[in-house]
């Protein structure tokens, strides 16, 4: 991947033309995304033209449908610069924007703004009132537009496409290999370590407690093998029915030789497997041997 530390990052339109633009909301940025981001890429550099994303801070389902939906990666910015952008275009998603008609959006905004070179956009992509904006409007406006369109086709895994609905379905199942296939890496999550009541040290295993962020779908209750920031580590979510029903879940992780206080500090969490469901044990005792039996599955 090409790295863009200098990617310019936008929240409103400017004019910024010839421009390849590339086209989504991107949560994930799973295998699918990355196929439609590198395509674009490649294309602006044997072109020598620049390349950006124009993709909405929120989810249009938010003001469409006044729901909240759950979102599988935070810091899509982060991430989006390991492919080599000029510019990230994330902006409101409001009722005006909602019910534009879609030959509206695509020449008061795409071409009004950009006057793109070229648009890539996934197999699926839909804007403009009602989702009638489709790949086949932006094919047929091509040349009255004077851009080229790139469509690209969806990418497949064991025979089915890869998308951002199977993902999340796949979390909510904790079916982590499923995830990480479709991600093309381990599903991640970051969050500030806070005090617990450190009941964890008391059995020789020192934890490093985050709260699991609200609006990434939750994972079911269970004990993961994990990659942070500071090792490898291994990491309950739940109640922790064995100690003391807690009502909101919490998510602790004992990271592998490590000692130290890390308070306020961020922890990011790669999810590399399921162990196994989280479960209640008859006493600390026992708790302490499952929890050993556990990190022996761990590949170091």
């Amino acid at each position: 991947m090409l790295y863009n530390i200098f990617m310019k990052v936008f929240t409103q339109l400017n004019e910024n033309k010839n421009l390849v633009l590339i086209l989504g909301f991107f949560d994930g940025f799973h295998l699918g995304h990355q196929k439609v981001i590198t395509s674009a890429v490649n294309y602006a550099k044997l072109n020598g033209l620049k390349t950006a994303i124009l993709t909405f801070k929120k989810h249009p389902l938010c003001v469409i449908k006044n729901i909240k939906p759950k979102y599988i990666m935070q810091n899509r910015q982060d991430f989006v610069q390991n492919f080599g952008i000029d510019y990230f275009y994330e902006l409101d998603f409001d009722l005006n924007i909602a019910n534009m008609d879609p030959q509206d959006y695509l020449n008061n905004i795409l071409v009004k703004y950009f006057e793109p070179n070229a648009i890539f956009t996934g197999f699926n992509h839909t804007f403009g009132i009602d989702k009638k904006g489709t790949p086949a409007l932006l094919e047929i406006s091509k040349d009255k537009y004077g851009y080229k369109y790139f469509q690209i086709s969806p990418q497949m895994l064991d025979g089915e496409v890869i998308s951002s609905t199977k993902i999340r379905n796949a979390l909510s199942n904790g079916d982590l290999q499923l995830v990480n296939s479709m991600l093309g890496r381990n599903f991640t999550l970051s969050s500030i370590v806070v005090e617990g009541e450190k009941i964890g040290r008391t059995i020789g295993f020192k934890t490093a407690n985050v709260i699991y962020p609200d609006e990434i779908v939750r994972i079911p209750f269970g004990v993961y093998e994990v990659n942070t920031n500071y090792g490898k580590g291994i990491a309950n979510f739940g109640i922790r029915p064995t100690v003391n029903n807690i009502e909101e879940p919490i998510l602790e992780v004992h990271i592998l030789n490590f000692e130290e206080d890390i308070y306020g500090e961020t922890l990011t969490i790669e999810f590399v497997k399921t162990i196994r469901k989280e479960q209640k044990f008859e006493s600390l005792d026992k708790l302490k041997e499952q929890i050993k039996k556990d990190i022996s599955t761990i590949n170091f």
